[in-house]
């Protein structure tokens, strides 16, 4: 059986002494192939890889930098189909949605070529006599990359590109439940010019997470996952003397008002809550509706949509869901569905027995959808992961927001609504990171930074756009002097001015 290694050095490897893990096509439940698990040895030897190009790839002039990306750029979208597949075959999600999430992640890629630009630092003539000063972004060093499941390929292109136009080499640790598409990029930018070691994969376990962030030539970890995860790796990375940027978990809330498009609403909440089975840390998980009347008019309309979900292997263009990662993520959600209707939420639709023809081996859940839910019930407080959606009803916008406000994750939430003076109140005072005003999954284009308020983001910078500059690169500033030939200045003592 294939067993899928580790890229170090520009070398694609497995250490036989390396443990392996089964891979799983969700929509079958069929091992298809192995990852192989990184030793601690193993992990040092891809950073001693990085450790080792970054002299060089650091006096690299950007332009040139740049150029590698604008050729892996055209490569990706050559290979857009078998990194496509590779994504349905190992994640499950539909074939369209993994051309979303390549195409995002290709978004990045396209805004690391303008590194150069970017790169530019500040510069100020004669702040004193025949004194220059200017800064200057320097790059870090080694820097990794731990990235989720649910996006394995724009996960990481949300970091490497950006890291390595900057200078930096990079170690990722991608998920090892869909580790192809990560190892089939990294040989595409072999393929692009980039030079053997400055780019590194290494598959693992907690054992290559805890070899990361204590290693001290890495200087700088980016993660998304979960919250508990995000926290660890920020206190852990931190307290090795690392720059940390770590995403973690959401729930995210639409508001619908009475004044709202209802059937533009009921098509947005459709994708934003089912599409990737909800397995989106910016999937919308609970509609808070804002009085009866709406609520009422939102769950008929939602009702036989959820109900007549077309799910399926995602090789199938016609289905608009595939499965959950794995069998466990299926038990979960499953159990807190349960959970939902002991607890006295309404079971609108149940989607525990979904059993799909040909595939019942699969780990499919079908779309749910709970109404009257109330902030006391575990379907509410915690992150499912899963094609469940909740509604939430309330009598006031104010009700509502304080909802979204009082809940420990502040990634994304929306407002569907007509009124003009409440979206700028909404959008203005809500304390979430990521807003949308009848925008559903308001993830900000490449040349914006993503990143949530409180539970939802460990650290101070966000990921991609103008942030990611700042998070890769240190800042340097340089004052320097050339007197005029004879002229010399006596002794100074008092602080200089």
């Amino acid at each position: 059986m294939q067993v899928v290694g580790h890229l170090i050095n520009g070398k694609q490897s497995h250490n036989q002494n390396d443990p392996t893990q089964d891979v799983f096509n969700p929509a079958t439940g069929a091992v298809t192939k192995q990852v192989s698990l990184a030793s601690k040895e193993t992990v040092e030897e891809a950073i001693a890889a990085a450790d080792a190009a970054f002299p060089e790839w650091r006096n690299t002039p950007p332009m040139k930098r740049a150029r590698v990306m604008f050729r892996f750029k055209a490569l990706l979208e050559e290979n857009a189909a078998k990194i496509c597949a590779l994504l349905t075959d190992e994640h499950g999600k539909v074939l369209d949605d993994a051309m979303g999430e390549l195409t995002r992640g290709i978004e990045v890629v396209e805004f690391a070529c303008g590194a150069p630009q970017m790169l530019k630092g500040e510069h100020s003539k004669n702040v004193g006599p025949a004194i220059d000063s200017w800064s200057e972004f320097q790059a870090l060093g080694v820097v990794a990359g731990i990235t989720p499941f649910n996006f394995p390929a724009m996960v990481p292109m949300w970091m490497f590109p950006m890291a390595l136009v900057c200078g930096n080499t990079f170690v990722l640790k991608p998920s090892e439940r869909d580790p192809s598409a990560p190892m089939f990029i990294g040989e595409l930018l072999k393929q692009a010019g980039l030079p053997d070691g400055v780019f590194n994969i290494v598959n693992g376990d907690k054992v290559a997470v805890d070899t990361i962030l204590e290693d001290k030539r890495v200087q700088a970890v980016s993660f998304v996952g979960s919250t508990p995860i995000a926290e660890y790796i920020y206190s852990k990375g931190t307290a090795n003397g690392k720059r940390v940027q770590a995403l973690g978990g959401a729930k995210n809330h639409a508001i619908i008002m009475p004044d709202a498009d209802m059937d533009n609403a009921v098509n947005a909440l459709m994708g934003a809550a089912y599409g990737s089975c909800g397995e989106r840390c910016m999937a919308i998980s609970v509609v808070v509706c804002v009085g009866d009347e709406a609520a009422d008019e939102l769950v008929a309309k939602l009702k036989p949509q959820v109900a007549s979900l077309k799910i399926g292997n995602g090789t199938d263009t016609s289905n608009e869901m595939g499965p959950v990662i794995t069998k466990m993520a299926q038990e979960r959600i499953k159990g807190l569905i349960t959970q939902g209707a002991e607890q006295g939420a309404n079971l609108v639709v149940d989607g525990r027995d979904l059993v799909v023809e040909g595939h019942e081996n699969g780990y499919f859940v079908g779309g749910t959808l709970f109404d009257n839910v109330t902030q006391d019930m575990v379907v509410y407080q915690e992150e499912i992961f899963g094609p469940v959606l909740c509604v939430v009803r309330v009598d006031t916008m104010q009700e509502a927001m304080k909802m979204i406000d009082d809940h420990e994750f502040g990634n994304g939430t929306c407002l569907f609504t007509r009124d003009g003076e409440a979206a700028r109140y909404f959008s203005d005072n809500i304390k979430v990171g990521m807003v949308g005003i009848n925008v559903p999954l308001p993830v900000p284009v490449a040349y914006h930074s993503f990143g949530g308020w409180k539970r939802s983001l460990f650290g101070d910078l966000s990921a991609h756009g103008p942030d990611a500059i700042r998070f890769y690169t240190r800042r340097k500033t340089v004052t320097q002097r050339w007197p005029s030939s004879g002229v010399r200045e006596g002794k100074q003592f008092a602080f200089p001015s």
